[in-house]
């Protein structure tokens, strides 16, 4: 007899949602998180304060409101690490809350401390004073999620040469901070703190940033980033880091010597395995600190899961989350559709960008024919209204079926608004179904009719000519 019937360890997105749709089923579930870390980094120290600075960052540089009252305009002239971090601070604790409500409200035992494999069934909670407790469960889900990655070579001291952890604990905003990866973590720094009105260089190894999204609305985003004081150093790689009085001196292999406030490392994520003695349930990890599961999300040995950024890409929060439910409802023996193919990319940069489906060079590789529909916010009359006249959406359509193939957006609320082609793409509708549908007016939600139309239009213009019309 075990003391559960699912023991989930980590409380992030993936944690919870195992967890509760596990309680949901009838099962007796527990969760094993630190004291000071429930919901995971996800809460603490990732998503949601990023974003959650992100819009501080947006509202108290009045920076979405320029272009209506002046480049001048500014609704904080002097803007604190104070002012940055209490709403932070304040969005972080409601979160908590409401996670923990959660959990107590589906009768999911929280179980405070650090949790470790003793053996296959058996997990050892060792909480702050070193006590340690042992559980058993008779299926597990590991869900630890990552940390930054630290480079060995580099000397991190939490304030002159930081990861994105120690980021949201800086004692002042910086005049000049270098960003060393131009990943999709570095790049939403980098334009936060370019919003607040730090010079920074952004110095990445490859000839592009964010190589998986839409090659012309990176460019966009680039444009607004250089706009916004961005130097950016493609192609190139940190030799060293050496810390100065006040500052840093960031070294370049092509000899190139950049000084900062602060030197922010980006280098990807590392799975936070370390720690669990994955040895004693018969597992490993590689050298990322991920693990290998399959399309169930079980491990190796079959009543051990695992969800979320731990199993490696696409590690999003939204993705996790799905992960978490499915594995539940598999290791409870509930027949389950598996995850959707179709799953939206958000990048909280400034502006924002978000996708779903496939992207022009994908389809240009795979010689798949496409037409493309193009919508400019400046063009609509709630793009006037806001002052955002450089959002953009993009439609990328098939000439055959006329089915869409993927959905690009750049700018003001393109996380929201990517959901609607994400929905006709899923229940398989066409271009025709924006063409015909009416959104409300004045929306950004009517950019898809002007795509649709741009679209639709060229395809018309192919069909004239070829007499196939």
């Amino acid at each position: 007899m075990y003391d559960f019937d699912l023991l989930v360890v980590g409380s992030g997105p993936g944690g919870q949602k195992a967890a509760i749709a596990a309680a949901k089923l009838g099962r007796r579930a527990a969760v094993v998180e630190k004291r000071d870390m429930l919901g995971g980094v996800c809460i603490n120290t990732g998503t949601i304060p990023s974003k959650t600075l992100r819009e501080a960052v947006l509202y108290l540089t009045g920076l979405n409101q320029r272009e209506l009252y002046g480049q001048s305009y500014r609704v904080k002239e002097e803007i604190t690490v104070g002012d940055l971090g209490m709403r932070t601070q304040h969005v972080i604790g409601r979160e908590i809350q409401v996670i923990r409500s959660q959990l107590t409200r589906n009768r999911v035992t929280l179980l405070r401390g650090t949790g470790r494999f003793l053996d296959g069934h058996t997990i050892g909670v060792v909480d702050v004073e070193g006590e340690e407790r042992k559980v058993t469960a008779e299926k597990i889900v590991i869900a630890t999620g990552t940390s930054p990655a630290r480079p060995d070579s580099v000397e991190f001291d939490e304030r002159t040469v930081i990861d994105s952890d120690a980021i949201l604990h800086l004692d002042r905003v910086p005049d000049t901070m270098v960003v060393v990866g131009a990943g999709v973590i570095g790049i939403e720094y980098a334009s936060m703190f370019a919003a607040l009105g730090t010079k920074v260089t952004v110095v990445e190894r490859r000839e592009r940033m964010l190589e998986f999204c839409d090659l012309e609305i990176v460019e966009a985003l680039k444009y607004h980033l250089r706009d916004l004081a961005v130097t950016f150093r493609f192609g190139e790689s940190v030799a060293a880091v050496e810390r100065r009085g006040g500052g840093a001196l960031t070294i370049l292999e092509s000899g190139k010597r950049i000084p900062a406030d602060c030197v922010m490392y980006s280098a990807g994520r590392q799975g936070k395995t370390a720690e669990l003695c994955l040895e004693a349930a018969g597992l490993a990890a590689d050298t990322r600190g991920r693990i290998t599961v399959d399309d169930h999300y079980r491990t190796e040995v079959p009543h051990i899961y695992a969800v979320g950024d731990v199993i490696g890409f696409p590690a999003l929060a939204a993705t996790s989350m799905e992960q978490g439910r499915l594995a539940a409802q598999h290791a409870c023996g509930e027949p389950v559709a598996d995850l959707h193919e179709l799953q939206p990319i958000g990048i909280y940069t400034v502006p924002e960008i978000s996708f779903v489906g496939r992207t022009e060079d994908e389809l240009t590789r795979e010689r798949v024919p496409f037409e493309v529909g193009v919508s400019r916010y400046r063009e609509l009359a709630r793009g006037q209204i806001i002052g955002d006249s450089y959002g953009m959406l993009k439609l990328l359509v098939s000439p055959e079926d006329r089915r869409l193939l993927g959905v690009h957006v750049f700018g003001t609320g393109a996380t929201e608004l990517v959901h609607i082609g994400q929905t006709v793409m899923g229940c398989g509708g066409t271009v025709d179904y924006l063409v015909n549908a009416v959104f409300n007016y004045p929306t950004l939600a009517e950019s898809y009719k002007v795509a649709a139309l741009d679209a639709m239009n060229k395809m018309r213009a192919i069909a004239r000519l070829t007499g196939e019309g």
